[in-house]
């Protein structure tokens, strides 16, 4: 590897939640196989940590791929180049951006276009699960806007820069999902809140849209592709609590899934074939992957919706209430609701 090749890169991805657990793992893997990623973090210390601690490890790699010691062949051409393109943009980028309510997600999607001139690969990774009903701004419960609304709304605010890549979107979900109850008019405001289900429901609502994305996206000719993936029942900190029920969670955590086995699921959706050619089969993309959309992997299987999100009339009803919620204009009368 030249030195100005340890400064290249061959995409951008944007990853939410990218500052700890599975998100973490997933821009490590991402950097790695030559992308350039810009994380996107609630709080503004931990987020720079986890980015100050992928570009050392970027770093290291780089200097050993030189065979430079110092570091300096990764420092050549600033903190990073796009190849052919974009120079002295940072190889590990942090956006600071709030998704629990429309007004932030707003903001955040504002500093994600001002940090990306092109975005080939967005993964939306940032979740919650509370342990108590709380309400946002806006009056709605905050597992509802951050699982469900801000990757509806995320989508729509850079629909326009990831067409102009033919993107690839990636949503992390739950197989917890099974267990939602979603009630249109309960459940944005928490009204049926409880502790595990809500988590389950607002998770299903955000799936429950992938397909009817992938539809629009595809009706339309953006080459935008976008799937849905459960990476596994991960050793994280989502959904730590104290308390009995902390206690169990805890204690079941020992025989979970360690972030590092489980991002490489994610990592496959969001790579082409030829972009993780270079980083081994641990991250490249399989057979069929590059052209699959409105697709749901358990891990990697394609597993097909388990009700209720197999019923393509509850899917439109979701998108007209997530527009009408985010203040999104739009029809979704004029596309199907399901590949």
């Amino acid at each position: 590897m030249r030195d100005n090749e340890a400064a290249a890169f061959t995409a951008t991805a944007v990853v939410t939640g990218g500052n700890r657990g599975i998100g973490l793992a997933v821009a490590s893997q991402l950097l790695h196989a030559g992308v350039r990623v810009v994380l996107v973090a609630r709080d503004p210390g931990r987020g720079e940590q986890a980015r100050a601690r992928l570009d050392a490890g970027w770093r290291a790699q780089s200097a050993r791929g030189t065979g430079d010691t110092s570091g300096a062949g990764a420092r050549a051409g600033g903190d990073g180049a796009r190849a052919g393109g974009d120079a002295e943009l940072p190889r590990v980028g942090l956006v600071v951006g709030d998704l629990s309510d429309v007004a932030g997600v707003r903001a955040t999607a504002a500093a994600v276009l001002d940090a990306c001139p092109t975005l080939e690969i967005l993964i939306h990774n940032a979740g919650i699960w509370p342990a108590a009903r709380t309400l946002n701004a806006d009056g709605l419960e905050q597992a509802f806007a951050t699982n469900h609304l801000a990757p509806f709304l995320l989508n729509h605010l850079l629909q326009e820069r990831l067409a102009t890549s033919r993107a690839r979107v990636v949503q992390v979900s739950a197989g917890l999902y099974v267990k939602a109850r979603i009630d249109l008019d309960r459940t944005p405001r928490g009204e049926d809140f409880h502790p595990i289900r809500t988590y389950a429901t607002t998770k299903a609502c955000n799936l429950a849209l992938v397909a009817l994305f992938a539809r629009r996206w595809q009706d339309a000719g953006t080459g935008i592709r976008i799937n849905a993936v459960h990476p596994g029942v991960i050793r994280t900190g989502l959904g730590d609590r104290r308390g009995p029920l902390g206690l169990l969670l805890k204690a079941a955590k020992r025989f979970w899934t360690p972030v590092e086995q489980a991002a490489p699921p994610v990592t496959r959706l969001a790579l082409d074939a030829e972009a993780g050619a270079d980083a081994a089969p641990v991250v490249s993309g399989g057979p069929g992957l590059d052209a699959a959309t409105g697709r749901y992997f358990e891990i990697d299987r394609e597993t097909p919706l388990a009700p209720p999100l197999d019923d393509t009339e509850l899917a439109r009803r979701l998108w007209v209430q997530a527009a009408e919620l985010t203040g999104v204009r739009d029809d979704p009368s004029a596309y199907p609701a399901a590949m």
